[in-house]
């Protein structure tokens, strides 16, 4: 053991002082035990804290995964409850004024971003001072992905997000939190193009990600959601489309989604095997591939593609995504040409011819179009090949999609800031 008393984020401390007498806010120390100041200066250390991220982001169903994917999609109508003792998802399929500060699966993603955040600022500092740039270089650009999709996800469900770390912090615009999303990755390119990441390193944590290929496609995706269309292009054609980036599972560290909702036909479905929750005018065609890739009716969940299976790697970005990115960013910048040019890499692209096996294999598009509806069809197509992935509440306001299609634009803060932190935002209304 480290130390007993856990260090948490934000709210994390004042939350545990509310829980126990005074006496509890003591440091009580194993002398024994390895100190901070050791943890965080050793590569063993670090590295021990850098895979703990992983574990936090994708772990059971306190996990970012297991909330980013299901408050995204009962929010979105990508999922229905199918028991409503599930009580924080069905709030969230109620949406509107039924969610509320204390939705357990809010407040877990609100927690583990945090506490990522946390742990990875003490990893990147670490590594900084370690002599072994190529091992630092490892470290600092696993640590940042990590902060970076907590930093992103943090941004796509709240209006504000915090700061910075500590008690009593301020908060900046979403918009802002993507930015600095943005200047992390950029932060750990450097590093890494200055000392390429040491196979020492890669061969310490667990295997399916390519650290600089992730980093190129989580800016490709921020880029997008901020307005900046050739940035995000620049890094879309960064990202690799022939080598996968995966979070791993295993018959003892089981995927998540799978865990709560394939295996149990207990708590979510998919919403149905023909319309993924689109409306009428934007759902697939009957003869979509990806309807099977992602749907079955072999099961009350209706859940295949990336959850069917314990061991299902989950991808940290999808091939499709990074040609979507482009075809968006050609569309708003009314380049039709090209925009129609990536869209049907997209349409005409066959299971056989995608890494993931996601693919609709159907005829091209054939235009004119006008660019509202090229941008109709790239929203319909993403929330196709992108299902479940937890981005499409992000795309409906981009999209300026109605309210109506959606049960909750963003989240509420939970009360455990609120509580704990004077500076919480007021609620948005919707």
């Amino acid at each position: 053991m480290k130390k007993q008393i856990i260090k948490l984020s934000i709210f994390g401390i004042s939350a545990m002082l509310l829980l126990f007498p005074s006496s509890c806010t003591k440091d009580y120390v194993n002398p024994g035990a390895a100190t901070d100041q050791q943890v965080f200066s050793s590569p063993q250390g670090l590295t021990g804290v850098a895979v703990g991220l992983q574990r936090v982001y994708t772990a059971g169903r306190a996990s970012s995964l297991y909330n980013r994917v299901t408050i995204n999609g009962l929010i979105t109508k990508e999922l229905t409850v199918l028991n409503q003792g599930n009580t924080g998802e069905y709030q969230l399929q109620l949406g509107g004024g039924s969610v509320d500060g204390t939705n357990s699966l809010m407040s877990g993603l609100w927690t583990s971003s945090n506490k990522i955040i946390y742990d990875a600022d003490n990893v990147i500092a670490g590594a900084k001072g370690l002599s072994d740039k190529g091992y630092a270089s490892g470290l600092i650009g696993y640590a940042s992905l990590f902060k970076a999709l907590a930093l992103g996800d943090l941004s796509m469900f709240w209006e504000k997000v915090p700061a910075e770390i500590g008690n009593t912090v301020g908060f900046i615009d979403r918009a802002q939190g993507f930015a600095k999303a943005i200047t992390i990755i950029d932060e750990a390119l450097t590093a890494i193009n200055a000392n390429a990441i040491s196979a020492a390193f890669t061969a310490n944590i667990p295997a399916g990600i390519n650290i600089p290929d992730a980093l190129h496609a989580l800016k490709a995706r921020f880029s997008l959601f901020t307005g900046n269309y050739a940035q995000a292009s620049t890094e879309a054609n960064a990202a690799s489309l022939t080598v996968k980036s995966t979070f791993n599972f295993s018959t003892v560290n089981l995927n998540p989604i799978f865990e709560t909702h394939t295996s149990t036909n207990n708590v979510c479905a998919a919403i149905d095997n023909t319309t993924l929750g689109l409306p009428a005018g934007l759902q697939p065609d009957a003869a979509d591939k990806r309807l099977a890739f992602y749907t079955t009716t072999a099961y009350n969940s209706k859940i295949l593609g990336f959850a069917a299976a314990s061991t299902t790697p989950w991808p940290v970005y999808l091939n499709g995504e990074m040609l979507l990115i482009k075809a968006e960013g050609y569309a708003r910048s009314n380049d039709l040409t090209n925009a129609l040019i990536e869209l049907n890499k997209i349409v005409t692209k066959t299971p056989a011819g995608d890494l993931y096996g996601v693919g609709a294999d159907l005829p091209p598009l054939v235009g004119p179009y006008t660019q509202a509806q090229l941008l109709d069809l790239i929203y319909k197509h993403r929330s196709i090949e992108l299902y479940m992935s937890g981005l499409k509440l992000e795309d409906m306001r981009r999209f300026g999609r109605a309210n109506s299609e959606r049960t909750r634009n963003l989240l509420p803060y939970p009360f455990l800031e609120r509580d704990n932190n004077p500076n919480t935002p007021p609620d948005p209304a919707f």
